[in-house]
C-alpha cells in the first residue's frame, strides 16, 4: 500500500526539466518588466535633454548636464501630470466671429489643441520658432553700461530667435498666447515674454495686410496686459476676459521693431558701426522738420509743491529758445506757484497749464517725493503726438529736435537696466494716463519716485547716447574721469546736448564756485566747469528773469555754514577759501 502511494506522489511531482523551464520564463518576464519600468529613460526626457545639448550656445553651455538617475526616472511622470493639470483649453473669443470667415490666421505660441478650434474661421498657420534660452537674461538686452563712444568695443545685442518670416504668406489675423508670470517679482522683464511680443509685432509688419480692404488684426491671450510699448491701449478695440483685440498702427509698429531689441545698442548711434566716422543724422533731422509735425510735438517740464525750481525752469526755457527750436514749450504747474512767478515763467517762453498735483500713495507726508507722480499729467497732453520731457535742473546746449524721431520710451541709461527719466520721449494718451493712475498702489518704485515707477511700466525702452542727458557726476573720483567729463561739459562748440545738474543746483550756490565742493557726500557732483556754464546762460537772460534766481535767507545760512565746516575740516580742494563776490549774498537781494 505504501508502494502504491509513493508511485502516485512521483506522478504528481513535475519533472526537473519542466521546473527549470518555468523558472526561466518567470525570470525572462521579470527582466523585461524591470528593463521597461526602471532602466529605460522616458523618451520625452531623452529628447528634451538631447535638444538642449544640440542647441547649446556659448551662453546655454554654462548649465550642468549631469543629473541623478532618480531625477530621470521620477521627473517625467510628475512633469506629465503637471502639464495635464495646467492644459486648459483656450476657447475662441466671442468677438472673433464678427471678423468673418475664410481668413488666414497666424498662430503664435499656441498649443495644437487650441489651434484646431480656430479652423472653422479659416486657415490656421502655426508659426514655428525656437524658444529663447532660459539662460538668456534681461540684463543681456538691457546692460547697465555699453561702450557708446566705441573706444574699445562696438556695442551689440544678443540675438533673440525669430521665425523665418519669408516662409509664411500674408495673414489676416495674428493670434498669440503671451507668457505671464505675474505676480512673480520681475515678471515684466521676462525675455520669453518679450520674444513672443516681438514675433507678433514683426509678423504684423512683415506679413500683415494694410490696404483699404483689410488691415491685419492682432488678437492676444494673456492674463497680463500686453506690453504698452508695442501694443498701446489706444489701439485696443475690445477686451473679453483674457483676450485683447488690437488694430495696430502699422507705421508706428514698423518704426518700433526697426530699433535695437534692447538698450544693448544705441537707438541714436554716434558713429558708423565700428569705424571712426560720425553717424549721418541728415535723414533723421529731415524727418522732424515738417510743419505738421512741429505743431504736434512739444517740450515739457513740471513744477509742483514749491517754487524751489522756478529759476531752473526759467533757465531751461531760455536754453531751449537759444537752440532755435520751433516746438512749443509746455509747463505744467500747480497752485503752489505764485502769480508773479507764473508771469516770469511765461516771459521766459513757457506756455503754462495749471494741473492738480498727484500724490504718491507710498510716500511719507511732507517728503520730497510726496507729489512727484504729478509727472503722469504729461500723458494728458493729448493735443500733442509726442513730448520730450526735460527736468528743470537741466540746460540744453544743442538742438534736441532730433529726439522727436524716436518713440516712447527713449531715454539715456541710469543704474542697472533702467532709464533716466530726466529727459525722455513720451507719447501722450489718456488711456495710458489711466493705466498709470490705476496702478499707483500696485507698483513699487525702486527709488520711491516717478522714475522707478515708470521703469516698471515701460520695461522695453530705447537707449539714447549719454551726451543727450549728460549727468554732472564723478563717481570714480579720478583725475582722468574729471578731465574727460569736464572736457565734455566745457567744450565749445558744445559736445553734449544737455547737462543734468545733480546735487546742489547752481542757483542754490553762490556764483563764485560749485557749492557741492563744501559737502563731502556731495563732492561727486562738483564741477566748476559745469557751474560756470550754467551761470553764463543765466547772465545772458533779461535782468527781470535773473531776479527769480535769488537766494532765500535759509539757503544763504546753509551755504555759509557748509563753507565754515569745509574750512574747519581743511578740505584739500580749498574752495572754502575763495572770496565770495556774488551780490545775492547781500540781505537786500535775498528772498524773504
Amino acid at each position: 500500500m505504501q508502494g502504491s502511494s509513493l508511485e502516485k506522489m512521483l506522478k504528481t511531482v513535475p519533472s526537473k526539466a519542466l521546473v527549470t523551464r518555468i523558472n526561466l520564463v518567470f525570470l525572462l518576464v521579470f527582466l523585461v518588466v524591470y528593463a521597461t519600468l526602471l532602466l529605460r529613460p522616458s523618451s520625452s526626457v531623452y529628447f528634451e535633454n538631447a535638444a538642449s545639448l544640440v542647441r547649446c550656445s556659448l551662453r546655454e553651455c554654462h548649465h550642468k548636464v549631469s543629473f541623478k538617475m532618480k531625477a530621470v526616472l521620477e521627473e517625467p511622470q510628475a512633469k506629465s501630470e503637471k502639464q495635464n493639470k495646467s492644459a486648459i483649453k483656450i476657447e475662441v473669443p466671442g468677438f472673433f466671429r464678427e471678423l468673418g470667415k475664410g481668413m488666414k490666421i497666424g498662430m503664435v505660441n499656441m498649443n495644437e489643441d487650441d489651434v484646431s478650434e480656430w479652423s472653422s474661421h479659416g486657415e490656421t498657420i502655426p508659426v514655428h520658432f525656437e524658444r529663447v534660452s532660459q539662460f538668456f537674461n534681461w540684463t543681456d538686452l538691457f546692460p547697465e553700461w555699453i561702450d557708446e563712444e566705441e573706444e574699445s568695443d562696438v556695442p551689440s545685442c544678443p540675438e533673440i530667435p525669430m521665425p523665418e518670416y519669408a516662409d509664411y504668406g500674408s495673414m489676416d489675423v495674428i493670434v498669440a498666447k503671451l507668457p505671464c508670470k505675474y505676480p512673480e517679482e520681475g515678471w515684466g522683464r521676462d525675455v520669453f515674454r518679450l520674444q513672443v511680443h516681438l514675433i507678433v509685432a514683426n509678423l504684423a509688419v512683415k506679413n500683415g495686410k494694410r490696404n483699404w480692404k483689410w488691415k491685419t488684426r492682432v488678437v492676444l491671450f494673456s492674463k497680463c496686459r500686453p506690453m504698452l510699448e508695442l501694443f498701446p491701449c489706444d489701439h485696443l478695440v475690445r477686451r473679453e476676459g483674457d483676450w485683447w483685440y488690437y488694430e495696430p498702427d502699422f507705421t508706428r509698429l514698423e518704426h518700433k521693431v526697426s530699433l535695437p531689441v534692447g538698450s544693448c545698442k544705441l537707438a541714436l548711434p554716434l558713429w558708423e558701426q565700428g569705424i571712426d566716422e560720425v553717424y549721418d543724422l541728415s535723414k533723421i533731422e529731415k524727418s522732424v522738420t515738417s510743419r505738421g509735425r512741429i505743431k504736434r510735438e512739444a517740450y515739457a517740464t513740471v513744477l509742483h509743491s514749491s517754487e524751489a525750481y522756478v529759476c531752473g525752469a526759467i533757465t531751461l526755457a531760455q536754453s531751449l529758445v537759444q537752440t532755435g527750436t520751433q516746438r512749443d514749450l509746455i509747463l505744467l504747474i500747480d497752485k503752489s506757484i505764485s502769480v508773479p512767478k507764473r508771469q516770469a515763467l511765461a516771459d521766459a517762453g513757457w506756455k503754462i497749464r495749471i494741473i492738480n498735483r498727484i500724490r504718491n500713495p507710498k510716500a511719507e507726508k511732507g517728503s520730497y517725493n510726496e507729489y512727484n507722480y504729478s509727472k503722469f499729467r504729461l500723458w494728458q497732453l493729448t493735443d500733442y503726438d509726442r513730448i520730450i520731457f526735460i527736468d528743470s535742473d537741466i540746460i540744453v546746449l544743442r538742438k534736441l529736435d532730433i529726439l522727436f524721431h524716436f518713440p516712447q520710451i527713449s531715454a539715456t541709461g541710469n543704474d542697472q537696466s533702467i532709464f533716466n527719466s530726466g529727459i525722455m520721449v513720451i507719447e501722450p494718451s489718456n488711456c495710458t494716463f489711466g493705466i498709470l493712475m490705476s496702478h499707483r498702489n500696485d507698483i513699487v518704485s525702486y527709488n520711491g519716485g516717478d522714475q522707478g515707477f515708470l521703469n516698471e511700466v515701460f520695461v522695453w525702452w530705447h537707449r539714447l547716447p549719454r551726451r543727450v542727458n549728460f549727468l554732472k557726476n564723478f563717481w570714480a573720483n579720478t583725475t582722468l574721469e574729471a578731465s574727460v567729463k569736464n572736457g565734455l561739459l566745457g567744450a565749445e562748440p558744445p559736445k553734449v546736448y544737455a547737462i543734468h545738474y545733480l546735487g546742489w543746483k547752481p542757483w542754490h550756490c553762490y556764483r563764485d564756485y560749485d557749492c557741492n565742493w563744501d559737502v563731502e557726500e556731495q563732492r561727486v557732483y562738483a564741477s566748476d566747469v559745469a557751474h560756470r556754464r550754467w551761470w553764463k546762460l543765466h547772465d545772458a537772460m533779461d535782468e527781470s528773469l535773473q531776479s527769480l534766481c535769488r537766494l532765500t535767507k535759509q539757503r544763504r545760512t546753509e551755504l555759509n555754514w557748509e563753507r565754515r565746516k569745509a574750512g574747519k575740516k581743511g578740505l584739500p580742494d580749498g574752495h572754502w577759501k575763495i572770496n565770495i563776490t556774488d551780490p545775492r549774498r547781500l540781505g537786500s537781494l535775498l528772498i524773504h
